[in-house]
Order: structure tokens, then sequence, then C-alpha cells
């Protein structure tokens, strides 16, 4: 009997006929397994998994007036939209902008403060890992809302794994603090400058992040018999 081969093992194969887009991943089988004497015939399945790729302009709506307003407030920051992200994605009725992490406090607050744009709530940030992305592993995904103009936005950063640094946007909107815990808690996202980077899921002293593609489903003992919990007041310090 052969072992079975794990996931880092199998080598990701892009078929020729697939359209060159940017390909984060491909799967083979149902729910992407190997190697595990299936049957069914799902097992020749494959499926090419990619990100849409770049919208040239006009992107039509209201995105163009976005664009137009965030490229004439960044040159007052000595940048321009093009200069600021590395590309602007328009899909299924959302527009995505990519920005590049270090102009990534620029962006948002310009996002905040133009009268144009007054895009006033964060709703949070959420992590993704793509481990076949190389380069791009880890994504950064904030939403903004405008209450003013009833508008709603994505703003996406990547970082590899070798260094998983973005920086942190808590300095502009404030309501975003545990949301970044929560991501580097579940992802190893580090944002950097949060006031208090520590995590707010796991206990302190966990190893690995749970919500990475590379974490172990099983198998991971777990034992909280006999923990003690200390007073609030002694738990932590922030400074």
């Amino acid at each position: 009997m052969t072992d079975t081969p794990t996931p880092a093992e199998v080598d990701v194969v892009v078929p020729a006929d697939v359209p060159t887009l940017p390909v984060v991943d491909v799967r083979q089988g149902l729910f992407g397994g190997s190697g595990a004497g299936d049957t069914s015939g799902f097992g020749g399945l494959v499926r090419v998994i990619e990100m849409p790729a770049p919208t040239a302009r006009p992107y039509g709506g209201w995105f163009d007036e976005v664009a137009d307003e965030l490229d004439l407030a960044l040159q007052e920051d000595g940048l321009s939209l093009d200069a600021a992200t590395d590309a602007v994605v328009v899909s299924n009725g959302e527009i995505t902008f990519y920005v590049k992490a270090e102009h990534l406090l620029a962006f948002v607050t310009r996002l905040r403060d133009e009268p144009a744009l007054r895009f006033e709530i964060c709703l949070g940030v959420s992590g993704v890992h793509y481990p076949n992305q190389k380069g791009h592993e880890l994504h950064a995904v904030w939403h903004f809302q405008s209450v003013t103009w009833n508008r709603r936005i994505r703003v996406e950063v990547t970082a590899p794994d070798e260094h998983p640094h973005v920086p942190s946007i808590v300095s502009v909107y404030p309501a975003d603090d545990w949301h970044e815990r929560e991501t580097f808690d579940m992802f190893g996202i580090v944002f950097d400058d949060h006031p208090g980077l520590t995590r707010i899921l796991m206990p302190d002293d966990w190893y690995g992040h749970p919500q990475r593609k590379d974490y172990p489903l099983g198998g991971i003992p777990v034992e909280y018999k006999g923990a003690s919990i200390p007073p609030p007041d002694t738990r932590r310090s922030y400074t």
C-alpha cells in the first residue's frame, strides 16, 4: 500500500485550455481531496479557482464617480489611483480596490474624509488564505459603507506567508480594532501599529491560526481541565 499524498505534496497543474486569469488553486475531486480511493467518478473532476480579472474603465454607474474622486483626492498626497492600487475589479455588481500596503492608510483616510466619498463606516476586516497564490497567500479584506451616498466598496491588501504584515487602520477607523485582532488570531495576519494586537478568540498561548488552509483539521489535543482564569483587571495591560 502506498502512502496517501498530503495536499502539500500534490503539484498544482493548470490545464492548457484554461483562460489566463489569476489562478489561485486547482482542485481535484468533489471536495478537493486526492488519494482516497474514490470510486464515485468525482475523482476526475478538475476545477480551476481563479480571481476575477482586473477591470478596465469605464466601470459603470457610480463606480466611476468613486474612482475619479479617489484619484483626485490621492493626488493631494502625491499619489494617484493607479499608483496606490495593484488592480481594480468590478464583479458581481461590486467594486474591489486592490491597494498596495504602503498606501493603505492614505487610501482609507481619503475614503473617510473626502466630502464626495464619505465612507463613514468600516464594516470590519476579514482574512482569506490562498496557499497556492505564491507571494500573495494572505488577503486582508475590508468593507466600507457610505451612509451619505448609500454606497459600499471593498478594499483588499495581500501579503506573503513569509512576511504576513499589513498596516492597521485603527488610527483611521477605531471600530476596526477587534476585527483586526480576530483576523490576526484566525489567519496570522499581523496588523502593524495596532494598539493591542493580541488573540481575541483563542487562548494567548495557542499555537497556529485555525482558519488558515494549512491548519490541521483534527488530531490536536485540547485540554481545559483544571484551567484557572485570572481576574479581568490582571489578564492584560495595554499601554
